[in-house]
């Protein structure tokens, strides 16, 4: 039995190195495909993208909505995925020894769609801002930015203040914690996977959704800013005293903020 137990104590290490492949080669997966849409609308419709077409339209129809709701949706899945990826990965490895154990456990993907069915109503709420700010001439018709100094400054600013919050890094110290969440919000079958899912999507959207508007300023359809805020929401959760490097930005934004509202730079 001694001898025994190295052998199956390592098969069981090695089942859960193949888990994390899978986990991870699905997570890939995912972003690829969110991003082969973005690259899509983006360079589709003479550089508008088909999402950005309606940018012409002085009015939205229902099937509008919903091509806007769809790539803010896929644009959120992009940016946020790869940071939730520590996350996954470890619920997946907590699945898994649970059901070595003979321990009830889930489909990791339950617990994925709990936290993209968040971003996706965070994606309904940027959709319908997407259309006040059009409809009031406030977006650039071809990266969807910002016409207003004032208005762009001022995000800028409260991005900036926000990174200081004191909800910002109650959220962030969750995001950042991933075993700890697990231990103390853990929820059985699949209706607790999805909850716990829902709870982390939470946290999350609430220590980012800030820096997710600065799209309106960077603009919605530009690739090179997108990629930069999915790096940089990356980069908070995961290096070490990634708050003092959330702080730092917060003083920058207000800075750039401040300029842009005062005309020093557009």
């Amino acid at each position: 039995m001694q001898s025994a137990t190295p052998q199956v104590s390592n098969a069981i290490e090695s089942v859960i190195k193949r888990d994390r492949l899978v986990v991870i080669a699905g997570v890939l997966a995912v972003v690829a495909i969110a991003w082969t849409y973005l690259v899509f609308l983006a360079q589709d419709s003479d550089g508008m993208g088909s999402g950005m077409a309606m940018a012409q339209l002085k009015t939205w129809s229902a099937a509008d909505f919903g091509m806007m709701f769809l790539m803010w949706a896929v644009m959120m899945t992009g940016m946020m995925v790869p940071s939730a990826a520590p996350m996954i990965l470890i619920f997946a490895t907590v699945n898994r020894r649970r059901q070595e154990q003979d321990r009830p456990y889930v489909s990791t993907a339950i617990f994925l769609s709990g936290y993209l069915v968040v971003w996706c109503g965070f994606a309904a709420v940027a959709t319908v801002g997407n259309w006040a700010l059009h409809v009031n001439d406030l977006l650039d018709k071809m990266m969807g930015g910002s016409t207003s100094d004032y208005l762009g400054g001022s995000l800028l600013v409260v991005a900036g203040a926000f990174q200081w919050s004191r909800l910002k890094y109650t959220c962030l110290t969750q995001c950042r914690s991933p075993l700890s969440f697990l231990m103390t919000d853990w929820r059985e079958g699949a209706g607790g996977a999805l909850r716990m899912g829902v709870t982390h999507g939470i946290y999350c959207v609430g220590c980012c959704w800030v820096l997710m508007l600065l799209l309106f300023v960077l603009g919605i359809m530009n690739l090179l800013w997108i990629a930069a805020l999915a790096g940089f929401v990356l980069l908070e959760k995961v290096v070490p005293h990634g708050d003092r490097m959330s702080k730092g930005t917060g003083l920058l934004l207000i800075v750039w903020g401040g300029l842009m509202i005062f005309g020093v730079i557009t």
